[in-house]
């Protein structure tokens, strides 16, 4: 170390703070959303209702040092949005289609594993994929890294491998956005 190095302070470490702040915001907000309208008022008893819930109920600490990366969160976020899209889109399709005559629409039950051995990371995907119409995960293993989902429409083999694609793709997206999230108990490598 040089002389000028010894004589520096190192600059604050601000991301515990940022990792304690974005809840107590997320919960102010969602406070006053549910209020519907914006006062001072509401403001500060969703402050307090957030501080009360989050040392009640501590949450654990997020997993990864750089826990989101911007332009890959926003990525991750409008590739959902297309597929809410379209599977909205072919939600509606295959509905109308049950009300003609002919063939019934036939689902599947899919098992997926997931390659991240992260449990944040299953159940962000979890979440993500209980959003999206025509899936529906019924049940999460997470010491075998596995999700069952229930499929509409997913009747052949192709539709099938088509679904595990798309977690495939969503899982590895969020993984890009959480900036690579540990499971529980793992430890760090070292850069």
């Amino acid at each position: 170390m040089s002389e000028q190095d010894r004589g520096r302070a190192a600059p604050p470490d601000t991301t515990g703070l940022l990792r304690r702040a974005v809840p107590v915001v997320w919960l102010t907000l969602v406070w006053v959303l549910l209020w519907g309208t914006f006062s001072w008022a509401n403001v500060l008893g969703g402050l307090a209702v957030a501080l009360v819930v989050l040392l009640a109920f501590p949450l654990p600490p997020a997993p990864g040092r750089n826990w989101l990366r911007p332009g890959a969160a926003l990525r991750t976020t409008r590739r959902f949005v297309a597929d809410l899209l379209v599977s909205s889109l072919q939600v509606a399709w295959q509905s109308l289609e049950a009300l003609r005559p002919g063939r019934p629409i036939r689902s599947s039950v899919v098992a997926v594993r997931l390659e991240s051995p992260s449990e944040f990371v299953m159940a962000m995907a979890v979440e993500m994929l209980c959003l999206v119409p025509g899936s529906v995960v019924i049940e999460a293993r997470p010491e075998e890294r596995t999700i069952y989902a229930h499929v509409l429409g997913a009747d052949d083999a192709a539709a099938v491998a088509a679904f595990r694609d798309q977690v495939a793709r969503l899982e590895a997206d969020l993984v890009e956005a959480l900036g690579r999230p540990q499971a529980a108990g793992a430890t760090e490598e070292a850069p």
